[in-house]
């Protein structure tokens, strides 16, 4: 029970009962100077509980905890206990938990996956479908790089096709070079020979997931969700062209603002800029384990 609450039960049973402060502090267990001394709040809890309630508003998908982060990034010096407390005490709605995913077993028992070990060493990418106001259906090529887990384009368009796989990643190698591996699945538009023979002539390997095992492009996947939740779920999109400017905003947003839990925090950018968080040979934080060699299709 809280002082202000137990002070209130305190004061309850002084004028129910009739009895003095001393006798129903020693009844309750509650020490005299707790009813003495009136808490004073912090002079910028008014303040911090603004921003808080206008950050929860702005991104309500959002918990407290990635709150938290935007408000250091926005210059408060505050304990993520306290923004806990202002959160529950406001009634803000922490973001139910996404069901959990298994893995891939083989039928020796072990587990094989590709895991990326530095920055453009595994790219990964999927398509997601949405509607503008009219009812008419658009799609969206994904590409994220899978160790920083920064977003680095989305193609918009009311088709795609192995044709545009190919102009989205002609344009990334371009500007990022040509990574280790690209992963995706078993689509027509990501199987199809145009697509294997020009990755492999510029120099990259092909992972293709295992039919019906999502979980095995797991990065994506998990970018896909927090698109649609983020952005899709919540957006009226009356054109095209306005989905595009929409999403690319909400891209950029992602890459160098939006706090990534994986990454303690911080956004995908800050993680590219940083690397190599540490000496050769040490493991960094952010750096997920490495997997035996994948399994190549």
């Amino acid at each position: 029970m809280s002082p202000a609450r137990r002070r209130a039960c305190i004061e309850h049973v002084r004028q129910k009962l009739q009895v003095s402060e001393r006798l129903a502090c020693r009844v309750l267990g509650q020490h005299r100077s707790t009813q003495r001394k009136v808490p004073r709040g912090r002079a910028d809890e008014d303040a911090l509980t603004a921003d808080i309630v206008a950050l929860a508003s702005q991104y309500g998908r959002y918990g407290y905890r990635r709150i938290t982060a935007l408000l250091r990034n926005a210059g408060w010096t505050v304990n993520m206990k306290r923004v806990e407390r202002i959160w529950r005490r406001e009634g803000l709605k922490v973001p139910q938990k996404q069901p959990k995913k298994g893995r891939l077993w083989l039928n020796d028992g072990s587990c094989i996956r590709l895991r990326p070990e530095r920055p453009n060493h595994v790219w990964s990418y999927d398509f997601v479908e949405s509607r503008t106001h009219d009812g008419r259906k658009f799609r969206m090529l994904n590409l994220i790089d899978e160790f920083t887990r920064e977003c680095l384009a989305i193609r918009v368009s009311r088709k795609l096709n192995s044709t545009d796989v190919l102009d989205a990643l002609s344009d990334q190698f371009i500007l990022r070079g040509v990574p280790g591996y690209i992963r995706s699945d078993n689509g027509p538009e990501f199987i199809a020979t145009a697509v294997r023979n020009w990755i492999a002539a510029v120099g990259a390997r092909t992972a293709y997931i295992e039919p019906g095992s999502p979980w095995e492009n797991g990065y994506c996947e998990s970018f896909n969700s927090k698109l649609r939740d983020e952005l899709l779920d919540s957006e009226i999109f009356y054109s095209l062209a306005e989905a595009r400017i929409v999403i690319e905003s909400w891209r950029r947003h992602y890459n160098t603002r939006r706090p990534h839990s994986s990454l303690g925090y911080r956004p995908p950018t800050s993680q590219a800029l940083q690397w190599p968080a540490s000496p050769p040979g040490t493991a960094s934080p952010a750096t997920p384990s490495i997997a035996p060699t994948p399994v190549m299709h």
